[in-house]
């Protein structure tokens, strides 16, 4: 796609390209590279580093602290940041809490929140599914009460992404039972996660990683200016917010360097066999994934041009979702067949407890495409399983 970019485009390419080479923290990519878990520290340290480059809020408009690209920088950007290996942004408060909040808040909830969202000086988690209400969001139990000044929140959410790290949760919520349609009656709050009545129980993966969690949450008092909008229209700004994050959930970039990076391996020589790129049977999946992913990647740059004339993304993020979901999964599959043998548990000292020294195999030289498997068997349930988005295509696209 070199072909449609412009001279300054190429130019931005550039200095995007020396950034991560030199001054982006390249103990963080080392990280990356040996598949090393980022730290707390690490997450908020590179967060911080590119926002004093000018570059954490690429979708953000102007006012509000974003970058002013066009969709091809925004593109250029993602495609180097995967390129380097870098570490993707952490979406909660940049990619998802932020814009509700510029779109639907206060001129005080955006003084208060923006500014600290933006450089990363407050940690956003998301409370949204519950136990009965993943897929069916909208029988949410999490119920908010006003009491003078105050709501009472009680509940609790399910599969919180980091929440043990956060300092903020923002939250769907019931706060009106009476209402002609489960929908309706229901609010988007933010509650400060050191607020008293908030306790955290961690979630396990089968990939050994404390990951996710869930929220319980016991009398905690909410001040009403923490509703974010209108009482009861939490279920469309919510919405919106799913939007953004369906749309980024194809991870375009992040395929591209997984399937360049399959390749190099295909083509090293394997000691006592012959190179996987003389399987041509694997090489024949391998380039049917990549068909796919460059009309999945076209599809995301006409979301991006669409988003940057003004239009809020609507249907096609749920195509985005399946087809970049379904991708990565089969993309995953490829790794865990390349790998073979060696695709069994990693050894790394945090995982002792969960596979002890006498179960492993091989000679140390495993790799992380097991691990990597079994936990992006998720990509295709969260932001709304893959079978939700197949029924808001055929009522919003196909008119059924």
């Amino acid at each position: 796609m070199n072909d449609t970019f412009s001279a300054e485009d190429l130019e931005f390419r550039a200095e995007v390209r020396r950034y991560f080479e030199t001054e982006f923290p390249q103990d963080i990519l080392e990280k990356q590279n040996k598949a090393i878990p980022l730290t707390r520290e690490d997450i908020v340290r590179w967060h911080k580093n590119i926002y004093e480059k000018g570059w954490a809020a690429a979708n953000w408009p102007v006012e509000y602290g974003g970058t002013g690209w066009t969709p091809a920088q925004k593109y250029i950007f993602a495609d180097e940041q995967a390129r380097a290996n870098a570490p993707a942004f952490l979406t909660f408060g940049i990619g998802m809490v932020g814009p509700v909040i510029y779109t639907y808040g206060s001129e005080e909830q955006k003084q208060r929140f923006l500014p600290d969202i933006l450089e990363f000086n407050t940690w956003w988690c998301q409370g949204y599914s519950e136990q009965g209400a993943g897929s069916d969001l909208a029988s949410l139990k999490t119920r908010a009460d006003l009491n003078g000044d105050h709501y009472v929140v009680n509940g609790s959410k399910t599969w919180n992404t980091l929440g043990q790290y956060a300092d903020w949760i923002f939250c769907l919520v019931r706060t009106n039972t009476d209402v002609a349609r489960r929908q309706e009656g229901i609010s988007f709050v933010l509650i400060d996660m050191k607020q008293a009545g908030v306790s955290i129980k961690p979630i396990v993966l089968l990939d050994g990683e404390h990951e996710v969690n869930e929220i319980f949450f016991d009398n905690v008092e909410v001040p009403v200016e923490n509703l974010v909008g209108e009482e009861g229209k939490g279920w469309t700004y919510g919405k919106v917010l799913l939007q953004h994050e369906r749309t980024g959930s194809a991870h375009v970039a992040r395929s591209k360097y997984k399937l360049r990076r399959l390749r190099t391996l295909a083509n090293e020589p394997v000691e006592g066999g012959a190179r996987l790129a003389d399987d041509r049977i694997f090489m024949s999946k391998v380039a049917a994934a990549e068909i796919e992913l460059k009309a999945l990647e076209y599809t995301e740059l006409r979301t991006l041009a669409s988003i940057e004339a003004g239009k809020a993304p609507g249907p096609e993020s749920s195509i985005l979702k399946i087809a970049g979901t379904d991708l990565i999964q089969r993309i995953d599959s490829l790794y865990l067949e390349a790998s073979g043998y060696y695709a069994l548990p990693y050894v790394r000292e945090q995982y002792d407890a969960d596979f002890p020294a006498e179960n492993y195999v091989g000679e140390g030289t495993e790799t992380t495409s097991a691990l990597t498997y079994f936990n992006h068997r998720k990509h295709t349930i969260f932001a709304g399983s893959n079978e939700i988005q197949k029924n808001i295509i055929a009522k919003h696209v196909l008119g059924l």
